[in-house]
């Protein structure tokens, strides 16, 4: 079996679930829906608990595709390369990876979904933050893929 991580664009189709609103369930977030730094506010939510670690899957409510935890818990590593913008981006549906990676310097991978670790404005759909992929220390607490 041949597993593949999720082109970007996939996983905002994916995280959105036919939705326009900041979070698939709507304008804010709080720690009843997602797992995240959720003593810091997005919108007028209240403060809430903020969990200091990973959970189960299936703890929060999915959304309307029946994905979990596309908001929050740990990052989901796609399968682009990063780039500043989608200028130049194919539109075959393809992942935008560039040929000779190493070589080019642009060691950078495509996050989405934010973590357990980070405040809920990393948590929108919307988002886009990076790893360097030569840089390990980050890599093992707040990271995964989604199969």
């Amino acid at each position: 079996m041949i597993l593949n991580s999720l082109q970007e664009a996939e996983w905002e189709y994916a995280c959105r679930a036919l939705t326009k609103t900041p979070f698939h369930f709507g304008g804010t977030i709080t720690d009843k829906l997602a797992n995240y730094r959720a003593s810091h506010t997005y919108a007028s939510e209240p403060k809430g608990e903020y969990r200091e670690q990973t959970t189960p899957v299936g703890m929060f409510p999915p959304n309307a595709f029946g994905l979990y935890d596309m908001h929050g818990n740990v990052y989901e590593w796609c399968a682009d390369d990063w780039h500043d913008n989608y200028q130049g981006a194919p539109n075959d549906g393809s992942a935008w990876v560039e040929e000779n990676n190493n070589d080019n310097n642009n060691h950078y991978q495509v996050l989405r979904g934010g973590a357990w670790f980070y405040i809920p404005t990393y948590c929108r759909c919307a988002y886009r933050n990076d790893i360097d992929i030569w840089r390990r220390d980050d890599i093992l607490y707040n990271i995964g893929f989604r199969i």
